[in-house]
């Protein structure tokens, strides 16, 4: 990952930048920085694994659907938590998403936005991110999710399919940070953090 190249990249298309060694730094970082709001969560192993929602939980209102609550009542959240499929280092950030309440919740409504991004995310071009986000990031979600699908099934590549259980309904590109955002940031990890 040249680091230098997708922060200047990011910042130049309107969004913050922070940089930290490991995941659990990272996470401190959040949960300092995140204090007595609203937060929702977008389906996220990174943010799973490093049990960042327990952290904010403590002293904010979380939402967050893996837990049980309403993926809605995220949209109207101060603040949205999400990781991308895939990010280029020229700053495309790329999702694919089956019910779709990450991309909306990354494009419009909240006052703030974080990104948290494992090194395993970050490709060198576009090209790079759309392939890993469709045939790394879409065949595991649909495995974790028990899917009916070829990519679950064969656990290898997206097969393009129109299988009734796909999870594959809306591909979102991101070139610059969105009006309808008031405040943007990508939080850069030197660790593979999900999947």
């Amino acid at each position: 990952m040249n680091y230098e190249k997708l922060e200047k990249n990011l910042k130049a298309n309107g969004f913050a930048v922070s940089h930290f060694k490991t995941g659990k730094e990272a996470a401190e970082y959040l949960n300092a920085k995140i204090d007595g709001k609203s937060v929702g969560i977008g389906g996220s192993m990174s943010i799973k694994e490093l049990g960042l929602s327990d952290m904010l939980r403590s002293h904010n209102n979380v939402i967050w659907h893996w837990e049980g609550d309403n993926p809605k009542d995220a949209m109207q959240s101060d603040v949205y938590l999400l990781t991308p499929n895939g990010l280029s280092e020229n700053g495309e950030i790329v999702n694919i998403d089956g019910t779709c309440n990450r991309i909306s919740s990354a494009l419009f409504g909240h006052p703030e936005v974080y990104y948290l991004v494992g090194s395993n995310k970050v490709k060198e071009n576009y090209e790079e991110a759309l392939w890993y986000a469709q045939n790394v990031v879409s065949p595991k979600n649909a495995m974790r999710l028990n899917r009916k699908t070829p990519c679950a099934v064969k656990g290898d590549k997206c097969y393009h399919c129109s299988s009734p259980e796909s999870i594959c309904c809306a591909l979102s590109v991101i070139w610059r940070k969105p009006f309808g955002i008031e405040y943007c940031e990508f939080v850069v990890v030197d660790e593979e953090l999900g999947f």
